[in-house]
């Protein structure tokens, strides 16, 4: 009996020890790193910079994989559905994890409840921009405009759901005005037709609208995320403006399938945070228009849960519907 006993406290042990051993020793295979949009975007730079850092330092191939379609949708699906042993990572963003729950009538995974986050990597404010002919100078003289003059402004954005189309809404919405939407197939058409003065005010994301205000081909309104940005440090954000408590931004994050064992999830994220902080990762990242964020597990998830409802607001408020 005694013996059976010690047997029972030495399998406990073991089993106590396990998840440790798993982590130390990770990853003893290739790792797949699950991209869930296109090849050359954001998300495919983000994604292929980590990898390749990781594969450095863990001395195994990370291979991203692209799996683009439904917004996002599918790759995070793909993800969410794998074993949550640390061999699939992916980078989640606004529009699959906190956009789409309140976009899509169906998705395939619980963003709170199928995917572990571990850090997020970026927060990407945009910029309220116009054509230099616009009467309003800046966000609160946008307001009074657009106050007295209903659906005068248009607005575009790169599509239905897009950040920068619910940036706008929310900007609608929290300041009680009205502005008609051109949805366009991407960013690049409706930059161009804002830079013809076809539409009146476009929300953009930092690297495509620098270059273009500081030409004076445009101008910038406001920034929408809680801070000025260094490049533009004379544009106030929206909420400076008048509109409180207004923030709005794209981010990205790299998460995993839920059910990881705690271990490896605080061996995860060690290491994501030590690439985020070499210099030449940060040096990248700054040509995304982003601040590196490197939070903790638990401060991304209580962002996300934060960020769905907000947006699910917004969603419904505009009663937008994806194309």
């Amino acid at each position: 009996m005694k013996s059976f006993s010690v047997l029972i406290l030495i399998a406990c042990g073991f089993g106590v020890a396990m998840p440790a051993a798993v982590a130390q020793n990770y990853p003893a295979k290739p790792v797949r790193w699950i991209v869930p949009f296109p090849p050359g975007g954001g998300t495919d730079l983000i994604s292929r910079t980590l990898a390749a850092k990781l594969s450095e330092t863990w001395n195994v191939q990370v291979v991203a994989d692209n799996r683009p379609g439904g917004g996002g949708t599918i790759g995070m699906g793909i993800a969410a559905k794998t074993p949550a042993d640390g061999y699939t990572l992916v980078l989640g963003q606004a529009s699959n994890v906190t956009v789409a729950p309140g976009l899509y009538d169906k998705i395939s995974y619980d963003p709170v409840k199928d995917l572990q986050p571990l850090t997020q990597v970026i927060s990407t404010p945009l910029v309220i921009v116009s054509h230099p002919s616009f009467p309003a100078k800046s966000i609160r003289e946008l307001v009074v405009y657009a106050k007295s003059k209903p659906d005068a402004v248009t607005f575009g954005s790169p599509g239905n759901g897009t950040i920068g189309h619910l940036s706008v809404e929310m900007l609608k919405s929290m300041a009680g005005i009205k502005m008609l939407h051109i949805p366009y197939k991407g960013a690049t058409l409706a930059i161009t037709e804002l830079i013809g003065g076809q539409i009146t005010i476009y929300s953009s994301s930092m690297p495509p609208a620098l270059p273009l205000v500081n030409a004076g081909k445009l101008r910038a309104l406001g920034v929408t995320g809680a801070k000025r940005l260094a490049p533009l440090p004379a544009v106030p954000t929206v909420a400076e403006s008048g509109v409180k408590d207004y923030e709005a931004v794209n981010w990205y994050g790299v998460m995993m399938p839920a059910g990881a064992a705690r271990e490896l999830v605080t061996r995860l994220h060690g290491d994501l945070v030590r690439l985020l902080r070499q210099p030449e990762v940060q040096e990248r990242f700054a040509s995304e228009g982003g601040e590196i964020v490197a939070n903790t597990p638990e401060e991304f998830g209580a962002f996300i849960r934060r960020d769905i409802p907000k947006w699910t607001r917004v969603i419904k408020a505009a009663q937008i519907k994806v194309d």
